[in-house]
């Protein structure tokens, strides 16, 4: 007969799953606090963000658009003979710079002698108790009063005929490229498959991106939609909407994408396509690491998607239970995951009663131009009955935008017009995250569009063009 292990149990005051933008912080806060903090990761420290998301996604990003810069140097009178993209010194750039974000954070979680940082794979085997299996199969048992899951998502993989047979690419891997494809087709019309797409452009693929949805960007306005479309064409990606790919396949050429296109949207029939590319990245969305960490036997409850559900103080159907970042659903955003972490910090230690309820939506596209957009589209407003104005201005008339020959992009406010404040933004042009962020602190204040139509800006910055934005007002 097999013998049973015994792992003795280890009491916390907080467990946290997953070292993420909100595990971190909240970890070290709580210790701060005089808390035991245990904090279970199941492969590195620093979450999507650092490892696989934001860090190392706008590294690659900035490489691109100095091949970008360069390849646009004669239009500035500086002639370059030649240039060439050396793959592996990209790489091995943006390794040191994740990999030099990693080690800092481990180094904060480490440091406080009240965190105890374990590796391996979380998984719940009673409603607040915890047991971790490590690499080399030794497991722990832990329990606390108060466990906060920071667990993140991963890639969706769709089923899609023959995908299993290909060899594709997804967010997480196509990163660690060493050569730059020669034609890279891209399933989804993702923010992220749009990010990736224009970047391997600049770096010399050829790039087709086909979305199944009928409109491009779906969430924004169709006058921002169709300016970003314009510029990523004017890249030299080729974008199809309503394309629903019906089959993959491997052979001599590359990897086959078969799709049909749906009536209307480029023939007033359907009609069937294909398109061979030398690389393949899939990028139609994230689940939750919710699997692998067996809830349901807590009884914490999730949605039909598998995220975790959360009330507005993040607290899951079992008290005491969290659910922070990704893994809970709604927006996927690195300051997302961090907010939370201060809402729950607040709540817990302060005594105070915050919410995720009534904040700001806000997030930007890192393509180049990038969008930076905070509270309600235009369609939304509408769709509320608001009574809006409506302000735009293209951004070739940005002074700054001119003398530095970056005038592609479009900047529009979203007013109520019943009280003059602002209640949304879509900023597309260079500097388009920053220029949103002072409408945000425009919205957290409850400032009018008129004073900041009247206010002074430093001249020559992309400041000044909100002067001109709510001028047309």
């Amino acid at each position: 007969m097999g013998t049973t292990k015994i792992y003795a149990m280890t009491k916390y005051d907080a467990i946290i799953i997953g070292s993420g933008q909100a595990g971190n912080p909240l970890a070290k806060k709580l210790a701060n606090a005089g808390w035991k903090v245990a904090v279970i990761e199941r492969k590195w420290v620093g979450g999507t963000c650092i490892n696989t998301g934001c860090t190392p996604t706008k590294t690659m990003i900035a490489s691109g658009r100095i091949a970008y810069l360069v390849k646009r140097s004669k239009d500035f009178g500086i002639n370059i003979d030649g240039y060439s993209i050396n793959m592996e010194e990209v790489v091995r750039r943006k390794n040191a710079v994740v990999l030099a974000s990693r080690e800092s954070s481990m180094l904060d979680l480490l440091q406080p002698a009240n965190i105890k940082l374990e590796f391996g794979q979380a998984v719940f085997t009673g409603e607040k108790e915890i047991t971790v299996t490590k690499d080399d199969r030794s497991q722990s048992t832990l329990t606390a009063a108060h466990i906060f899951i920071n667990a993140g998502t991963s890639p969706v993989i769709p089923a899609i005929p023959g995908l299993d047979a290909v060899n594709y690419l997804t967010s997480d891997t196509i990163m660690d490229l060493m050569e730059v494809p020669r034609h890279l087709v891209i399933i989804g019309g993702s923010y992220i498959a749009l990010e990736f797409g224009q970047l391997y452009r600049r770096l010399g693929s050829e790039v087709t991106v086909i979305e199944g949805n009928a409109h491009f960007l779906s969430k924004e306005d169709e006058d921002i939609a169709a300016e970003l479309k314009k510029i990523l064409e004017d890249d030299g990606l080729k974008i199809f909407t309503s394309a629903k790919v019906t089959q993959m396949s491997s052979g001599p050429g590359g990897i086959k994408v078969d799709y049909i296109m749906s009536p209307g949207s480029y023939a007033p029939e359907a009609s069937a396509h294909a398109v061979t590319g030398s690389h393949l990245l899939v990028a139609t969305g994230r689940s939750a690491n919710t699997a692998a960490l067996n809830p349901g036997v807590a009884g914490v409850r999730l949605d039909e998607h598998g995220f975790i559900s959360v009330n507005d103080r993040l607290e899951t159907n079992i008290p005491g239970i969290y659910a922070l970042g990704d893994v809970k659903g709604g927006p996927q955003f690195t300051h997302i995951s961090y907010n939370d972490h201060l809402i729950v910090y607040k709540n817990l230690i302060e005594k105070g009663n915050e919410s995720i309820a009534g904040r700001l939506p806000i997030y930007c596209l890192y393509t180049d131009p990038e969008l930076g957009r905070v509270g309600l589209t235009e369609k939304e407003a509408s769709a509320k009955g608001i009574n809006v104005k409506v302000a735009t201005m293209p951004a070739e008339w940005i002074a700054r935008a001119s003398e530095n020959g970056e005038t592609r992009g479009l900047l529009k406010a979203i007013i109520d017009a019943d009280n003059k404040k602002i209640i949304g933004a879509a900023i597309l042009c260079t500097g388009g995250g920053e220029l949103m962020s002072i409408l945000q602190m425009a919205m957290m204040g409850g400032i009018t569009y008129d004073r900041i139509r009247d206010t002074v800006f430093a001249h020559p910055t992309f400041a000044e063009s909100l002067n001109n934005l709510f001028s047309s007002l």
